[in-house]
């Protein structure tokens, strides 16, 4: 669970730009079906044609790209991509025009597209971002070997074969992943020279972190002292991945679905409903003891503000994200307000740490489109291409970024006008590092190695073709019972929990349960073979 990227994690390179990794939930429907979305590849495959005898892509015709991504459009948008489709002119013949969807609904506009097949080329997914759900229902095209070797070569080079492994859903591919390393635990961000002002002990626990967060609410007047903005529709506490999963080395199957998980060492794969754990019981006392003490607002299920932009105006003193957004928000505060102290905390340092697999960021070629192969020539740009590569990840060099050397940068005075949407999509060994990236930050993350624990069901997908309806349903129960229990808004918590699993329970969850042990006891025992 992230904060709205939720599962929503911390790369490398993620770490290295200024953006705010934000994950979500949901599900979708799309009219288009899996056998129309092969037929549309093979449609794909050939519309354009080899040029002449040389079998390379035919760009004899100019053709207008429609790209989708996740965030909100950047402030220079109209400079730096009218720069990009100059170039990519020059390149590919192709132009591209983008829709962003914005943080505050992109959950609900995001499967809205397929479902009404709207017309476009290319889209931003993830893991956490409707990849395996639209990759299921035909949304996306399929790509193949061959597909990908001759309009995307310099990607087929670089990908390591492990990444477009990952990718495949039921065997088949329907993503160009982002190529780099990704780690997925959350930390916390909070102001340090708070914490040194009452002089807290180091924050390195929840325990710690609770006695930081009551110590602000009760403290400072008009400061929050933990933000989360539930209202963005996910269904889960934004402490939940680090207090309740990786606290307890629990892992969610589909965080953005189901309160379905399993424990991260037991080969059996067992799953359980983790609302019906102990473990959760004892979570909801101390969220329930927060609550009762103002730490966040009793108005919270409500928040949509963009609460990184709340700590840098001081009305909120902590959240929690992953290490790479945390760290390039410490490196923004240093730069912008150096007389606010920030710092970063991993509440659960002694515990397993999950890599990320390779569809953590990646993009993908609606089912329908009429100019695959282009829409793939101008991803393998993305990713390979550096003159491309810095334009589209870091803006206008001079402007928005100063560059340092080949793969490093520094802000540039508008810095603040190009960031904060799904350019992660193309992630690469290209990315360059803030050079204001904090030490803290990247030691942070190569402690974190030696603590990366691999497992059976790490690249799991559980199909909820069978179960859709029940799926929908028990996503409005964790809507309408969890948050409010979870955040501390139900006095009784007690039966608040048991109401949660009782109305779970009436939407369907044990059938759910069902069909996902009968799918994962199958790709465990494939894996034996």
């Amino acid at each position: 669970m992230a904060n709205k990227k939720k599962k929503l994690t911390v790369t490398l390179a993620t770490m290295m730009a200024l953006g705010t990794i934000l994950s979500a939930c949901g599900g979708g429907n799309n009219n288009n079906t899996a056998a129309e979305a092969t037929n549309a590849g093979a449609t794909a495959a050939t519309t354009e044609g080899a040029a002449a005898d040389s079998g390379a892509p035919d760009t004899s015709k100019e053709v207008k790209l429609k790209m989708i991504l996740v965030g909100g459009q950047p402030g220079d948008y109209d400079k730096v991509f009218g720069e990009l489709n100059t170039k990519l002119k020059e390149k590919i013949n192709a132009t591209v025009e983008t829709e962003f969807l914005d943080w505050s609904d992109w959950t609900q506009k995001y499967p809205l597209k397929f479902a009404a097949n709207e017309d476009f080329d290319l889209v931003y997914t993830a893991n956490w971002a409707f990849y395996n759900d639209q990759a299921l229902k035909g949304g996306f095209l399929e790509l193949t070997d061959d597909m990908l070797q001759k309009y995307m070569p310099k990607t087929w080079e670089a990908m390591p074969k492990v990444n477009w492994e990952q990718a495949k859903v039921d065997g088949k591919l329907y993503m160009v992943p982002n190529n780099n390393v990704e780690v997925t635990d959350k930390v916390v961000l909070y102001r340090e020279d708070l914490r040194k002002k009452y002089n807290l002990p180091e924050i390195n626990s929840p325990d710690t972190y609770a006695n930081y967060l009551k110590t602000v609410a009760k403290e400072e007047k008009g400061i929050t002292a933990y933000g989360a903005k539930p209202a963005d529709g996910w269904k889960w506490h934004e402490l939940d991945q680090t207090l309740l999963e990786q606290n307890n080395n629990f892992n969610l199957v589909d965080a953005n679905l189901l309160p379905l998980a399993y424990k991260l060492d037991d080969a059996s794969g067992k799953i359980f409903n983790i609302y019906d754990t102990p473990e959760f019981t004892s979570l909801l006392k101390y969220y329930k003891d927060l609550a009762d003490n103002g730490a966040w607002s009793k108005n919270v299920v409500s928040n949509k503000n963009d609460v990184w932009q709340d700590i840098k105006a001081g009305k909120v003193s902590s959240y929690a994200h992953n290490l790479g957004t945390v760290a390039a928000n410490l490196a923004e505060m240093r730069r912008d307000k150096p007389d606010v102290e920030l710092a970063i905390a991993d509440l659960t340092p002694d515990k397993k740490k999950i890599a990320a697999i390779a569809t953590q960021n990646g993009m993908s070629i609606h089912a329908t489109s009429k100019n695959a192969e282009r829409s793939l020539m101008l991803i393998d740009l993305l990713q390979n291409d550096k003159e491309i590569h810095d334009l589209t990840m870091y803006g206008i060099a001079g402007t928005n970024y100063i560059p340092e050397g080949d793969d490093k940068y520094k802000a540039g005075p508008a810095a603040a006008n190009y960031t904060g949407f799904s350019n992660w999509g193309w992630n690469s060994p290209l990315n360059r590092q803030d050079a204001a990236y904090p030490k803290e930050a990247d030691d942070m993350f190569n402690s974190w190695q030696s603590s990366v624990y691999h497992f059976p069901l790490e690249t799991f997908v559980f199909d909820s073709a069978k179960v859709k309806n029940e799926v929908a349903n028990i996503g409005n129960v964790m809507l309408r019972y969890a948050i409010p229990l979870e955040y501390g808004l139900i006095d009784d918590i007690e039966k608040g929990q048991a109401d949660l699993i009782k109305q779970l329970k009436s939407a369907g969850i044990d059938k759910v349960q069902t069909e996902m042990q009968t799918q994962i006891d199958a790709f465990l025992a494939a894996q034996k073979q």
